[in-house]
């Protein structure tokens, strides 16, 4: 992987994440917003029945007949980042790693974030849970997040989600909207999701590649297991195996999705081939049912 990848496009990214950060404000994940106060939103004509109170004597004497204030509540989400580094996101085929969409995804929330003024915090794993970066607001934070991540050192074997999970609980103080960003290939993480789901917001993005449904049919394929060490061979040239391959990818993404909705989380998949701009659009805009992942048939859509 480039170990500037996020740098390199960070420009970009930051102008995509605009339709992100319009759905954040807009969308589905509202209850988190918290009143900060009340700010002055401009004024309007005295109708029957307004508090006198409110009146702007100002304006009022300029134009020779009342006005009132209006004033809106400051609204401000948490975004909290739950990033996964373990070495299963080196695989899968093609231009673009599971690696590189988890950082990508994860950029363009941040940025959305950092457009609007929410306070972001970020903790990435792999074998271990790494540093935890509390919720704070503005630029220097969100580039030190990435920053983090970006340049990230060699992964520890193994999967910590459910630590990781545990220790954003910890952290975070008020309701938030936790984004999850992984190929959840881990276990022992559903107690931690459910305890953090009860007071927060949790989304959950499974980065996912082509070769996870359908394996091309080539023969005998090496295959390298980076979390254990295996080594194997497998015979895509057969049907039954490839069938076989295909099913047991199936109900594993079925289990995952029954997992995150019995425990009220929002389940999401982006392939390493999507769009991640426009899948998260999508999503956060309320747009989700009209999304079919690439890559996938028509009757297993999300």
């Amino acid at each position: 992987m480039n170990a500037s990848y996020i740098a390199d496009r960070a420009r970009y990214l930051k102008l995509a994440a605009i339709s992100i950060s319009e759905g954040m404000r807009t969308g589905g994940f509202r209850s988190c917003f918290r009143g900060q106060g009340m700010e002055f939103d401009g004024v309007r004509e005295y109708e029957r029945g307004d508090d006198i109170r409110s009146i702007d004597w100002n304006v009022t004497a300029r134009q020779v007949k009342p006005f009132v204030k209006m004033y809106r509540e400051e609204r401000e989400l948490t975004v909290f980042l739950v990033v996964d580094a373990s070495l299963s996101m080196d695989t899968g085929p093609g231009t673009v790693s599971r690696r590189e969409k988890a950082l990508e995804t994860a950029a363009l929330i941040a940025f959305a974030a950092e457009q609007n003024a929410s306070p972001v915090g970020s903790v990435a794993f792999d074998g271990v849970s790494g540093k935890v970066f509390k919720p704070r607001a503005g630029k220097d934070q969100v580039l030190a997040i990435l920053g983090s991540l970006d340049n990230r050192k060699k992964s520890v074997r193994g999967s910590a989600l459910g630590n990781a999970l545990s220790g954003a609980a910890r952290v975070l103080r008020s309701c938030s909207l936790v984004v999850i960003v992984s190929d959840f290939r881990s276990a022992g993480y559903e107690k931690a999701l459910g305890i953090l789901s009860r007071r927060h917001d949790v989304l959950a993005i499974r980065i996912t590649s082509p070769v996870d449904a359908a394996l091309p049919s080539a023969g005998f394929i090496p295959f390298y297991d980076p979390e254990t060490g295996i080594h194997a061979s497998l015979p895509t040239g057969s049907p039954s195996f490839r069938d076989y391959w295909k099913k047991e990818n199936a109900e594993s993404v079925t289990r995952w999705e029954h997992i995150c909705l019995r425990r009220g989380v929002s389940p999401l998949i982006i392939s390493t081939e999507d769009d991640a701009v426009r899948m998260l659009s999508m999503f956060f805009s309320g747009r989700r049912s009209r999304m079919i992942p690439a890559g996938m048939p028509q009757g297993e859509r999300v």
